[in-house]
């Protein structure tokens, strides 16, 4: 059950369309904000608050891929798997992510530090290999930078 918080964050920016459903992927990242990640049962409450059907709002949600639809950890390690950053070492990164964390692809600590998830691009290809955590983007990436950056996020 959404929070009357959350529920009146949804009302305003629905309020800023013609029409409410426009307002979905709004309060997909409200709920998400709120909440780390966006549950089945927020996706009905999305659905209703906006008038629109629980495919629908669902469909958005799994369109974008930094809206999380299952639980995720504090820091979202995404990893660019392009053709560009393939070419330029992606796997060595991701392997040695998959390696030092002790977790691949969808999966998160067990301490729930860190979540690691494929990005199909980053458009830094010039810049090959690179990732995001969270909202910071880095490139150029080596294991001694990924050590380095790891550090920063508690």
């Amino acid at each position: 059950m959404l929070t009357e918080e959350e529920k009146k964050e949804i009302l305003t920016e629905a309020n800023q369309y013609p029409y409410p459903a426009a307002a979905c992927i709004d309060a997909l990242k409200i709920v998400q904000h709120h909440r780390g990640w966006v549950s089945d049962e927020s996706v009905k409450d999305i659905g209703q608050i906006l008038g629109i059907s629980n495919e629908e709002v669902d469909s958005v949600a799994t369109f974008y891929s930094r809206i999380y639809r299952k639980p995720v950890g504090r820091n979202v390690i995404l990893v660019c798997d392009s053709v560009s950053c393939m070419v330029m070492g992606y796997e060595k990164i991701y392997d040695y992510l998959s390696e030092k964390l002790g977790i691949s692809f969808g999966e998160t600590t067990s301490d729930g530090r860190f979540t690691l998830l494929p990005n199909s691009c980053l458009g830094d290809c010039d810049h090959a290999p690179a990732m995001m955590i969270n909202n910071d983007h880095y490139n150029l990436l080596t294991a001694e930078k990924v050590d380095e950056l790891l550090d920063l996020y508690k």
